[in-house]
């Protein structure tokens, strides 16, 4: 899982602030999961974009040797995905939260990370596949990626089938 806005550098920020859009009911400040976060700084209703996400394609390779091991877990998430790059509040939002997204919502890759964050319900290793956990499908119906929730579908085909 991983809070969502930057991995912490000022150069990170710019380049996303400049490409993305963020709420005006959100903020970016110093994030205990790493180093920068975005936060409500108002109450924020359940479906309502938060953020749209912009940025760059890269490599599976860039992917996991640098920017994966930046990213840090979170407990909790309260944010969701519509269509590939939105995200929407999973439910109401207060101010001071950050906002977190869970990865088994976006991703679909081969790795594997431990998970520290210590909440009561942490999986403890996060992996790229956990969009395939049922209990996962259930509890973000609806706030999958679309690709992810297209290959869902399938899945639930097969399944039934």
């Amino acid at each position: 899982m991983e809070a969502l806005g930057t991995s912490g550098s000022t150069t990170n920020l710019s380049l996303v602030m400049r490409i993305s859009y963020l709420s005006p009911k959100t903020e970016v400040r110093g994030s205990k999961i790493h180093g920068l976060g975005l936060f409500a700084i108002t109450d924020i209703t359940k479906d309502e974009i938060v953020a749209v996400k912009g940025g760059r394609i890269v490599d599976r390779k860039t992917l996991r040797e640098k920017i994966t091991p930046r990213l840090g877990p979170v407990d909790d998430p309260n944010l969701g995905v519509r269509g590939e790059i939105t995200f929407v509040a999973m439910r109401e939002i207060r101010a001071g939260e950050e906002l977190t997204h869970d990865w088994a919502t976006t991703d679909d890759d081969d790795y594997s990370l431990e998970c520290k964050c210590g909440a009561p319900n942490c999986r403890k290793i996060v992996t790229g596949k956990e969009w395939q956990r049922p209990e996962l499908q259930r509890r973000y119906a609806g706030y999958f990626s679309a690709y992810l929730a297209r290959k869902i579908a399938v899945l639930s085909t097969k399944r039934l089938g």
